[in-house]
C-alpha cells in the first residue's frame, strides 16, 4: 500500500442524474458533476441539447454511467448488442465533454465461465483502444468481484481503471471488498460510488440506501481512500431528494477520514 498521506485530500462530489432536472438540482446542492445514466443511447441522443444547454449555464461537469450487459455468459449478446452500445456512447459523450465512463462487466469466476472472462479481456482491450483514442477513461465497476478476481485482469489490461462501488462491496463477502481493492489496486481506483445496504447475497440486497442507514463501515473505509491519497470523485448514487438529506453527513464523514470537500462551503439548502 501508499506510504500515508499528510496533506488533505481534495474530493470532487457528484450524483446520479436521470433527466435535466436532476442535473439542476444537484447544482443548488453545490455538487460538482452529475453522473448521467446512458442505459440506450439511441434514446438518449433527443436528450442531449438539454445537458448541453445546462452547461452552458451551471458549473458542474458530467460523467457517464454505461448500460447492463444483458446475459453475462452470452458472447453472441456481448459482441452484437453490447459493444455496439458502448462504441455509440463513447461517440455520444464527446458532445458533453464527458471524459470517463463506467460500465458493467461481470468478470466474477464464481459466476461467469472461464472462456467468456477471456473472451471479455479481449473485449475490453477493444473497447479500451477506442475510448484511448477519443481521451475517455474506461472504469470497469466491481459488482460482486473481489482483488484477487480482478488481478488477471488488471495485469492484462494496464489501462484500465476502477469504478470502486462501495455498496456492491459489501456483497457476498464477509469484509467489504474495497478494502482489498485499496490494498492492491490503489493506482486503479479512478472515482467512487457511494451507497449503504445491510449486506447480503443477491441483486435484490443493492438497496442504495443513503451513508449510515446500513452497515458498511463508511468510517474504515474513508481512512483506507485517505491513507492511499483518493483525491478524485464520489458519486452519492441516490435520488436527488435523498442526495440532499444525506449529503451533511457525508461530507462529516469524509472531512474526519482527512479529507477536504471541493466546494464544501456552498450552501447546500439553496
Amino acid at each position: 500500500m501508499k506510504a500515508a498521506v499528510k496533506r488533505e485530500n481534495l474530493i470532487r462530489l457528484g450524483g446520479t442524474a436521470r433527466s435535466p432536472g436532476d442535473v439542476m438540482e444537484l447544482d443548488r446542492m453545490g455538487l460538482q458533476f452529475a453522473e448521467i445514466p446512458m442505459t440506450d443511447p439511441d434514446r438518449f441522443l433527443p436528450q442531449i441539447e438539454g445537458y448541453r444547454n445546462l452547461t452552458d449555464k451551471l458549473s458542474l461537469t458530467y460523467l457517464c454511467h454505461g448500460p447492463r450487459e444483458g446475459d453475462p455468459n452470452n458472447v453472441d449478446t456481448l459482441e452484437t448488442v453490447y459493444m455496439p452500445k458502448l462504441l455509440k456512447i463513447l461517440s455520444l459523450m464527446s458532445q458533453l465533454e464527458m471524459r470517463l465512463l463506467t460500465i458493467h462487466l461481470w468478470l466474477d469466476p464464481r459466476f461467469v465461465r472461464p472462456d467468456v472472462i477471456a473472451y471479455k479481456v479481449g473485449f475490453l482491450k477493444r473497447l479500451l483502444k477506442t475510448s484511448d483514442d477519443s481521451g475517455i477513461t474506461v472504469c470497469i465497476e466491481n459488482l460482486s468481484e473481489n482483488a484477487a478476481h480482478l488481478s488477471g485482469v488488471f495485469e492484462a489490461l494496464p489501462s484500465l481503471n476502477m469504478t470502486l462501488d462501495l455498496g456492491h462491496a459489501q456483497l457476498l463477502a464477509a469484509q467489504n471488498t474495497g478494502f482489498g481493492f485499496m490494498e492492491r489496486f490503489p493506482e486503479r481506483i479512478h472515482h467512487i460510488h457511494l451507497h449503504d445496504n445491510l449486506g447480503g447475497t443477491s441483486v435484490a440486497d443493492d438497496l442504495h440506501l443513503p451513508l449510515g442507514k446500513g452497515i458498511i463501515d463508511f468510517e474504515g473505509l474513508f481512512k483506507d481512500l485517505s491513507r492511499i491519497g483518493y483525491n478524485r470523485t464520489i458519486t452519492l448514487e441516490l435520488r436527488p431528494d435523498e442526495i440532499r438529506d444525506n449529503l451533511g453527513t457525508v461530507k462529516q464523514r469524509l472531512a474526519d477520514a482527512g479529507f477536504r470537500v471541493e466546494g464544501a462551503d456552498t450552501d447546500s439548502s439553496r
